[in-house]
């Protein structure tokens, strides 16, 4: 071959060449064209810089024809680089391209198959030229923390399941990840990114959906732009006055959790640089945890290692863990028991409790309960439902009528107190009209009766109407304990009786005269219909004169007898 040759005899020969590719004799060809004009750059000639440029660019002729030829599942490709006798820089540069440009050929020729092609021969350059391995490596990481989702995620699949099991390489991937980790855990974040992943974070925190990372390391997350991260270490990675997004949080972490699934023990990390961590930066590892601990299991060493002693400021992503662990089976005895000894005597956050409270008995919910009850509304609920719901083997802990009981058990200047209350009137379908009753029906009978027994009561009615009868029960056994001399009692049993008339009249009418006309006095409005109701033959036969004087229904006769009476009494004494 000349080594002047001009372009169309290149481009001819090229074509030739691939015409007949992938009957071996093309590929054959190429090799012999290739080595000769190496060997010709290997001498002491003139011409070797010509020879050179004529090499590289054949080389990349047919490479280039390769590709737009071939289909992707192809390896002539792959193989064409792993058996040339040297690549220039320019072919370092295709393979760039062609994974995760989106620069000049790559953008024109790179689509899902397409990356896939590359990344499948950086791992046969990787192993197939251990002189240029390094720059094949620093290809396949810059397309692991790639912007664009399926690229990385193609590319953490070659880095995690093949990549990362080779001794010599391992420790390289390890640190180029964990300094992806750090950079996104040290940059700061902009006012803007603040106020959404705020809003935010609570609900990431303690759900096991959302957009996640797979094993594999692949991921749904919003689109982002980032820096282009080359080789590891690069300058990019230090801090900056810019901030980082939500996107770009996760293009940094997803890597690292990759290789969390082959090596266990670097989930410590996560957890130890958790707090330190920005809001955009905690959301994206709430979005990678829940797979991750499904994969590790509940059994996993260094997960209870995690759990019997987690970091500081880890604990909302110690309860995420904890609630993967649990969702839907029974935990095991030894995570439930490193939980209860954390609870006991590191961290009295009943919070942590909640994923295993299906596991406890009676005697167990009860002592923790008003810690349960004075957790914002949503963990109250989530603890509720654990309780209410039990274990395969044991049943629940505690039935819906013995939750409210226990409820109205703590003092009730407790914080939260109200709002559980309310939270089981909201679920009509568990605390149903019997289980209402039948929690009623204890409390009234309990010695003192629990103050927040009459705000119950009218809850009650507000919610089951048909409860009314039942309840003038449960009122007349509070006049046979004398409710007035109960005062928080007696303030709330007025104005049941106020909100649940004509039903209540048979119950007011039993009161002694002094509190009946203290009632009426309160509730003027009463006065009326009930003398009214009292009024009544079949009523007024069986009220005492008392009542009826309070009323205003005795007759003139009787009331002149009773003054007589009264002043015979003055003057005998």
């Amino acid at each position: 071959m000349q080594v002047d040759a001009d372009d169309d005899v290149i481009q001819m020969i090229q074509k030739h060449i691939v015409s007949d590719y992938q009957n071996q004799k093309g590929h054959e060809l190429v090799m012999h064209v290739l080595y000769h004009l190496h060997a010709l750059t290997m001498s002491d000639s003139a011409q070797d810089s010509s020879v050179a440029f004529v090499y590289e660019k054949f080389l990349l002729g047919v490479a280039k024809c390769l590709l737009d030829v071939l289909p992707a599942n192809d390896k002539s490709f792959s193989r064409l680089f792993c058996e040339v006798p040297i690549l220039p820089e320019s072919a370092f540069k295709l393979l760039d391209e062609l994974c995760c440009s989106d620069n000049n050929y790559g953008k024109d020729i790179r689509d899902g198959d397409r990356v896939h092609q590359g990344l499948g021969s950086l791992w046969s350059l990787i192993l197939g030229r251990p002189n240029n391995r390094q720059a094949f490596l620093d290809i396949a990481l810059k397309c692991a923390v790639h912007p664009k989702d399926d690229i990385r995620a193609k590319a953490i699949r070659l880095v995690a399941n093949k990549l990362y099991v080779i001794d010599f390489i391992s420790e390289k991937i390890e640190d180029f990840a964990t300094n992806k980790l750090l950079s996104a855990v040290n940059r700061p974040v902009s006012d803007a990114e603040l106020s959404v992943s705020g809003a935010n974070e609570q609900r990431t925190e303690g759900q096991m959906g959302g957009q996640e990372t797979s094993i594999s390391g692949s991921q749904v997350s919003e689109p982002g732009t980032s820096e282009n991260d080359s080789a590891m270490g690069s300058q990019s990675d230090s801090l900056s006055d810019s901030s980082m997004s939500l996107a770009q949080a996760q293009q940094h972490l997803s890597l690292f959790f990759a290789l969390c699934t082959k090596k266990p023990s670097l989930l410590q990390l996560v957890f130890d640089k958790y707090d330190h961590a920005p809001k955009a930066v905690k959301q994206a590892i709430h979005r990678h945890v829940p797979i991750l601990v499904r994969a590790l299991g509940p059994s996993s060493s260094y997960l209870l290692k995690i759990i019997s002693d987690p970091p500081q400021g880890s604990e909302n992503l110690l309860t995420q863990a904890l609630h993967v662990l649990c969702e839907g089976t029974t935990p095991s005895s030894d995570l439930v028991s490193i939980v209860k000894q954390l609870y006991e005597t590191k961290l009295k956050d009943a919070t942590i409790l909640i994923p295993i409270l299906n596991s406890f008995t009676k005697n167990e919910v009860l002592p923790i309960f008003p810690r349960l009850v004075q957790l914002p509304l949503e963990k109250f609920q989530t603890a509720m439902a654990h309780i209410l719901q039990g274990s395969a083997h044991m049943g629940p802990a505690l039935t819906p009528a013995e939750v409210l009981v226990a409820i109205h058990d703590i003092i009730p200047e407790k914080d939260g107190i109200m709002d559980a209350c309310s939270a089981c009137f909201e679920q009509r379908t568990v605390f149903t009209q019997q289980v209402l009753a039948k929690a009623l029906n204890q409390m009234v009978d309990q010695t003192p009766v629990p103050l927040l027994f009459m705000r119950t009561v009218i809850q009650a009615i507000d919610a089951f109407p048909k409860l009314v009868d039942f309840v003038m029960e449960m009122l007349s056994k509070l006049v046979n304990r004398q409710v007035w001399r109960m005062p928080k009692l007696w303030v709330g049993f007025l104005k049941c009786i106020s909100q649940t008339q004509p039903h209540s009249f048979r119950v007011l009418l039993q009161l002694p005269s002094p509190q009946l006309e203290g009632a009426l006095n309160k509730y003027g409005s009463l006065r009326g219909p009930l003398a009214a109701y009292a009024n009544q033959p079949s009523v007024k036969a069986s009220l005492p004169r008392s009542t009826l004087q309070a009323l205003g229904l005795a007759s003139e006769p009787q009331m002149q007898q009773q003054n007589h009476q009264s002043a015979k009494v003055e003057g005998t004494s």
